[in-house]
């Protein structure tokens, strides 16, 4: 028996067949070469749940659906044919007060998943299943992210920052801190330049006169605060979230990058409303993105910031992996959810990567940031959106404002912008390409 060993995707591919064919936990361990422990766990561990419907039957997870006569639940009514109950509508669940989820007998025991089941072909349920490809890639995902960033919780942070940062100002090098303070510390001389560098502490590399004269390194890596950010926070838990709460106004938040390693826009898009804020800042880093998100909850204070963002749809970025700092603040009360994309798709946040697309025929890929004030790139932002998106203005008229854009911004617009201005994508033809 194997110890010590990944399972592979050629492992799982032999589960998910053996769980179809009814086979007992103990022969498919057998099967694999591993232990019985090891194959229930990743059973456990990496069930994907589908929630639809079988032909002739709606969606339906209430154990009282089968004798439930509750008609008009809601009024008027969404549904696409007229139903003689609610409970043959998809939407029952949702509108319901007396839902009551159903747990079936079949996942309660061991295999604890549907794939064996021989009723799934007429099931309407919620089904539990085990899909090798989905398993491979979550753990794929969750090694990855284990082994990058830095293994403090914010808690840890603060309290190495108390005794770190102090003696960093009086011009101690981390050598001798780190020498001296063993105790209190417990950490590398590696660990404490690893964490002035990503800008974890109040300390910075200006603080250290050595390094300072060293030349900066070509590639600068990417630290996130919180390794296990996404856990609770995938894509699939904010689909269960809208379904409980249908009424939550999603706010779509990404980073417009210029030139690497520079100023970065912070870019705020509100669904509902198509409205998009955008805010430069000095690094494209965690602390940067909370202390906008800080400063805008002290201007607008709690009640408005709760009602205007009630809930943050982020990338994988590192900027954004310090999710319980966005959503409680300094405060013990939590003010908004934060949520993010699947890995490599930006379709899931569509209306911002599109809004991104008017703002790169302004500002490239690569262009210093640095040059222009954080006013002056928010009007060239809003008014460039706002170009390329009005359908009634004459083609005479938009390019009268891109040269008054460009006479006021300094922003080379016209070099940027399609040749002719009749090619300008607009809401109503939202597939043409600017060439």
């Amino acid at each position: 028996m194997e110890k010590n060993k990944h399972l592979t995707l050629l492992d799982r591919t032999t589960i998910e067949n053996m769980l179809n064919q009814k086979q007992r936990i103990v022969d498919i361990a057998r099967k694999i070469n591993k232990n019985p422990t090891t194959v229930s766990k990743e059973i456990r561990a990496h069930v994907t749940i589908k929630r639809n419907g079988v032909p002739g039957k709606n969606y339906n997870n209430c154990k009282n659906q089968f004798h439930c006569k509750k008609t008009c639940l809601c009024l008027p009514c969404n549904a696409p044919r007229r139903y003689s109950y609610c409970r043959f509508c998809s939407m029952c669940n949702r509108a319901c007060p007396d839902f009551e989820p159903y747990i079936c007998a079949y996942r309660i025991k061991t295999p604890y998943i549907c794939n064996g089941c021989g009723k799934r072909g007429e099931c309407n349920f919620e089904k539990h299943l085990y899909i090798a490809e989905s398993a491979h890639e979550g753990y794929r995902t969750k090694l990855s992210e284990s082994r990058t960033g830095i293994s403090y919780t914010e808690d840890e942070l603060k309290a190495l920052d108390a005794v770190i940062s102090p003696l960093i100002k009086q011009n101690q090098s981390p050598h001798h801190i780190c020498v001296t303070n063993t105790d209190s510390l417990m950490v590398s001389e590696r660990t404490v330049y690893r964490l002035i560098d990503a800008n974890l502490i109040s300390a910075i590399n200006m603080d250290l006169p050595r390094k300072v004269r060293f030349k900066p390194r070509k590639k600068r890596n990417l630290f996130k605060v919180d390794k296990a950010c996404r856990v609770g926070r995938d894509y699939a838990c904010l689909l269960k979230y809208m379904e409980e709460h249908p009424d939550t106004a999603v706010t779509e938040i990404d980073s417009v990058e210029g030139k690497k390693g520079g100023k970065v826009l912070l870019s705020i898009h509100f669904v509902n409303c198509e409205m998009m804020l955008a805010f430069l800042r000095e690094a494209n880093i965690a602390k940067s993105v909370e202390d906008v998100f800080d400063s805008l909850y002290t201007k607008l204070g709690r009640e408005r910031f709760c009602t205007i963002f009630q809930l943050l749809l982020a990338d994988n970025g590192s900027e954004f992996s310090n999710p319980k700092r966005l959503e409680f603040g300094d405060e013990l009360l939590q003010r908004t959810r934060v949520f993010y994309c699947d890995p490599q798709a930006p379709y899931q946040k569509g209306s911002a990567e599109r809004n991104h697309e008017f703002i790169r025929c302004f500002i490239p890929k690569g262009k210093d940031l640095s040059p222009y004030g954080s006013a002056l790139l928010a009007l060239a932002v809003s008014i460039s959106v706002w170009i390329m998106t009005e359908d009634s203005a004459p083609d005479t008229v938009r390019l009268k404002r891109l040269l008054r854009l460009e006479s006021a911004t300094g922003l080379t617009l016209l070099s940027q912008a399609p040749l002719s201005m009749g090619m300008l994508p607009s809401s109503r033809n939202r597939r043409r390409q600017v060439s």
